[in-house]
Formats: structure tokens, C-alpha cells, sequence
């Protein structure tokens, strides 16, 4: 199957890479580009722990401090490997959402203890110092990067839609997600979806595909890349 992937790099790579593991053509085209914070600093000397809910928030953490010491929880397995592969020994995974990440750090910690470091970009999902808050808990974001939206579709993206010749769109973010819809729209672009599978990472990222004619929309069964790949599978037969 030729599949887009839309996610920022270096991730896009990375799924790009396990397409082709998986016999499939990537059709790699991001649709938000990532910049960090040159010389930022973290201040991290009244935290008990810190809060990780995405990849490039990983690797702006480990930029940011030569500190390991503190325990780090994740939203899901992808940043908690992730933050392992950088020297955080000491992490969890809420493998879920941001949700489930609240419930992890409430069973894990007191807010007596000092308070978490939410370390993000300029956009987050969901309100995870808020839900945090109900229980106590003073959370404070560091903002160490930028995810910002391409101002066009991409060229790439146009071509395999107008030729009908793209089989499936995979989306890890509500973001990515309208980003494409309103992009595809604007070109006029939205019944060319009707050959295109879209395979959605959660039904929040499903949600901002409505208005557009996909053949089909798949939903992960967990937010994983791995559940990603399996419904991906399902629609390929």
C-alpha cells in the first residue's frame, strides 16, 4: 500500500522506516515542522518529577538538562522509550493519554512533595496540569519547542490525490489531522479522499477528518504506533 505519513520529523522517518518493514511505500510529508529552543534551560530544582507527552518533548528535555535523576512519566510507550534511550532510567509509561498519564502520576505521587515540570510545546492536547490540579498538584510548563503548521499541502500530497493513487493516510495527532483537512480542502481536494483509508491514531484524531470522503476511517485500538499499524493492516484486507 502507498501510505502517507504526515506526522513531523524525525518521527516520519522512523514510520516511514517500519512501512517499508512492513512491504508497504511511504509517502512521507509532514505537515508540521519542529523547532527547538536554541539554549534553552531547564530549571528543575524544586521538581519531583516531570511530565513527558510527546517525542520532541523528549528530546527538548534532554537538550534542555544534564539532570537524569529525577523519575519522568509518559503519556505512552513511544516517549517513554524514548526518554529511556536519553538517560531517564527512571520512567513510566501511561501507555494511553493524557488522562491516564493524570491517573499514573496521582497513584504515583503526592503534590506535598514538590511540583512537576510539564516540559511541551507551544500546543499541547488536553489539560493535563488541570486534571492534575483537582488533585493537588502544581504543574508548571516549559515550553522548549515549537510545532508549527505548513502553510501549503505539500506538493506530494496533491499528486497522489488527484491520481487517486494514494491507498491510506495514517494521523497521530488531532493537529496533523485538521491541518490535512483544511489544507485538502482549500484545494478543492476533498472528494479525491474517496480511494484513501484514513487511519486515525484515536477517535479525537478521527473527529477532524468528518468532512472529508474517505473510503474508510480506521481507529486505533489503543494511541500507539503499534495499534496504528494493526488497524492499518485491517483495512489492507
Amino acid at each position: 500500500m502507498r501510505v502517507l505519513v504526515t506526522r513531523p520529523r524525525p518521527d516520519a522517518d522512523e514510520t516511514a522506516a517500519e512501512l517499508i518493514a512492513l512491504g508497504h511505500e511511504p509517502v512521507v510529508a509532514p505537515l508540521l515542522e519542529v523547532t527547538f529552543e536554541t539554549g534553552a534551560t531547564l530549571d528543575l530544582s524544586d521538581a519531583q518529577a516531570i511530565l513527558i507527552t510527546s517525542a520532541n518533548g523528549v528530546r527538548a528535555l534532554a537538550s534542555a538538562t544534564a539532570r537524569r535523576d529525577l523519575p519522568v512519566f509518559a503519556v505512552g510507550d513511544a516517549s517513554a522509550a524514548a526518554a529511556r534511550q536519553n538517560g531517564f532510567d527512571r520512567t513510566e509509561s501511561a501507555d494511553g493519554n493524557v488522562q491516564t498519564l493524570a491517573d499514573l502520576v496521582t497513584s504515583r505521587l503526592s503534590p506535598h512533595d514538590g511540583r512537576l515540570v510539564h516540559v511541551a510545546g507551544t500546543v499541547t492536547a488536553g489539560d493535563l496540569a488541570g486534571k492534575l490540579a483537582l488533585s493537588g498538584f502544581e504543574v508548571g510548563r516549559a515550553v522548549l519547542y515549537r510545532a508549527e503548521p505548513v502553510l501549503n499541502l505539500p506538493e506530494v500530497i496533491g499528486e497522489r490525490l488527484r491520481d487517486r493513487t494514494l491507498d491510506a493516510a495514517m494521523f497521530f495527532s488531532p493537529r496533523t489531522a485538521a491541518q490535512f483537512a483544511e489544507l485538502v480542502l482549500s484545494e478543492g481536494l476533498g472528494e479525491q479522499c474517496g480511494r484513501t483509508v484514513a487511519v486515525a491514531l484515536s477517535g479525537a484524531v478521527a473527529e477532524k477528518l468528518a468532512a472529508l470522503a474517505f473510503l474508510d476511517v480506521r481507529i486505533a485500538e489503543k494511541p500507539d504506533q503499534d495499534s496504528l499499524f494493526l488497524a492499518l493492516a485491517a483495512a489492507n484486507t
